[in-house]
Parts: structure tokens; C-alpha cells; sequence
């Protein structure tokens, strides 16, 4: 009477036993996997921070090796319960290429962000010239960058728009030259109206301490032509150069000097 329940009782373990095996070897999977994805994301944190990499950048890089890791141990995983895994990865690189190509421009602007993060050609608080929009940055993401103008508007640009254009960073460096041209007319003294413009720059204020510069360009259609060059702070520079304009104004205009202004001629059609 004893024997039944014993039978049956060994029939189950048997039946059990390579799912209990199965679920054991997961488990085990499953830790390491956590555990290594974890020690790869410090390690990935790391690496960026020594090399200097943006922190936008090496957040996404350990997040991407993370999932990477976690991708494996899920193929692994379904692979001890007997799934085929050959043919699940062929359909993840289906549907990947789906994907790939649903989102072509989204992903082109993240190639775009993930090179301009590498490159850095301009960071946060830059004032650029680029895609035909000049401003200050503010925000730089994966697909993305923002810039604020000077009459507080915020433009969004997408990073592929930028990537494949030519890029201005007007603060790269500390100071920027100031240019003013001017014609004058042909009746005035050059070395008189050279020293008169001199007297302009060195007038200007918000200058730095560096030599300012007059220099005679050429003799146009119907005057002479002359360049004022100031340096001053790249911050200050729309500053500087709006009052080395009305300086170069005022000293022509209390020197007695024409400014000339652009002749045009209207010719009457022919009569027949």
C-alpha cells in the first residue's frame, strides 16, 4: 500500500527536476548579470571621467553597456528553458532595422550629438554661429541643441543640422576685435583722417588696453574707404562695437569730414 505514493512521489521529483535545475542556473544568471552590469556602469563612469567626456555622454554609454549586459543574461536565460535563441536574435535584428529605419533622422541627429559630444567644439554659456542661428548655449543633449539669442528667444536645432555645418564659437577666446568700416570723401586729408579715427578708437569705451588699428582699405566708386579696429572682451563685443561706431561718427562729423554715401545713377530709357 505504501508503494503507490512512494512511485508517485519519485515520478514527480524526476518531472520537476530539470525545471528546478533550470530555475536554479536563472537565478544565478540573473545575479551575476545585475552584478556585472553595475561593475560595467562604474567602470564606464570612470573611464569617461578620466578621459573628460561629457557627462551626458558617459551616463548614456554605462546605461547602453548596462542594458547590454542584461540583454545577454535574458538570452542566456531563455536559452536554458529551452527557447530558440538563434532565431529570437534573428528577429531582434529585424525589428531593429525597422526601427532603424522608422527613426533614420532621429537617429542621425544622435550620431550628430553623441560626435559633438565627443569633439566639443562648443559647451554650455558658448555664444555660436551656427545653421544660420546665432546665440548663447543652453542645453546640449543627444539630439539637440539649445540656444538662447540676445532678444531671449530659445531656439531648438537638431544636432545633424550642426554636425554638417560650419560651426563660429565667438568665445573660445578671451578677447575679440571690434571692425568698423567707414568711406569718407575723396576731398579729405588721408594722414587727417587717419588721425581722427585713432583719436575714435582710442575713445572707445569698453576697449582693452591692446593697440587699436586704422587702416586704409581702398579707394571705392566714389570715396575713400577706411577700417577702425578695437579689441575688447568677447562678452562686451556687440557693446563695444555699437560705441565705436557712434564714436567714429562723432569725430568725423566735429573734424568737419564727409562721410560719402552711395551714388545712384537712373538713366532714363532711350526715345526712340
Amino acid at each position: 500500500m505504501d508503494i503507490a505514493p512512494t512511485f508517485a512521489t519519485a515520478t514527480q521529483v524526476e518531472f520537476w527536476k530539470p525545471y528546478l535545475h533550470a530555475t536554479i542556473v536563472t537565478v544565478v544568471i540573473i545575479v551575476v548579470a545585475v552584478v556585472v552590469a553595475k561593475w560595467a556602469k562604474r567602470l564606464i563612469l570612470s573611464a569617461c571621467a578620466r578621459g573628460g567626456l561629457d557627462p551626458t555622454l558617459s551616463h548614456f554609454f554605462s546605461k547602453l553597456v548596462g542594458w547590454v549586459v542584461l540583454l545577454i543574461a535574458a538570452i542566456l536565460v531563455l536559452d536554458r528553458f529551452g527557447v530558440d535563441t538563434a532565431s529570437f536574435a534573428v528577429v531582434l535584428g529585424t525589428v531593429g532595422i525597422a526601427i532603424g529605419l522608422a527613426f533614420q533622422s532621429t537617429l542621425s541627429n544622435f550620431a550628430s550629438g553623441v560626435m559633438l559630444m565627443v569633439f566639443r567644439p562648443y559647451k554650455i554659456g558658448d555664444g555660436i554661429v551656427v545653421a544660420g542661428q546665432t546665440g548663447v548655449v543652453h542645453e546640449i543633449d543627444l539630439f539637440s541643441t539649445t540656444l538662447d539669442t540676445v532678444d531671449r528667444r530659445r531656439i531648438f536645432i537638431p544636432n545633424s543640422a550642426i554636425f554638417g555645418s560650419v560651426i563660429t564659437n565667438t568665445s573660445t577666446h578671451e578677447t575679440r576685435r571690434a571692425d568698423v568700416n567707414v568711406r569718407v570723401d575723396f576731398r579729405a586729408d588721408i594722414d587727417a583722417t587717419q588721425k581722427v579715427l585713432l583719436a575714435a578708437a582710442l575713445a572707445t569705451p569698453g576697449r582693452t588696453d591692446d593697440a587699436p588699428e586704422v587702416g586704409l582699405l581702398e579707394i571705392g566708386s566714389n570715396g575713400v574707404d577706411w577700417q577702425v579696429r578695437v579689441w575688447c572682451k568677447s562678452d562686451a563685443h556687440p557693446i563695444v562695437r555699437g560705441a565705436l561706431v557712434r564714436s567714429v561718427k562723432c569725430a568725423l562729423d566735429e573734424a568737419g569730414i564727409v562721410i560719402a554715401t552711395q551714388v545712384v545713377e537712373v538713366r532714363s530709357p532711350p526715345t526712340k
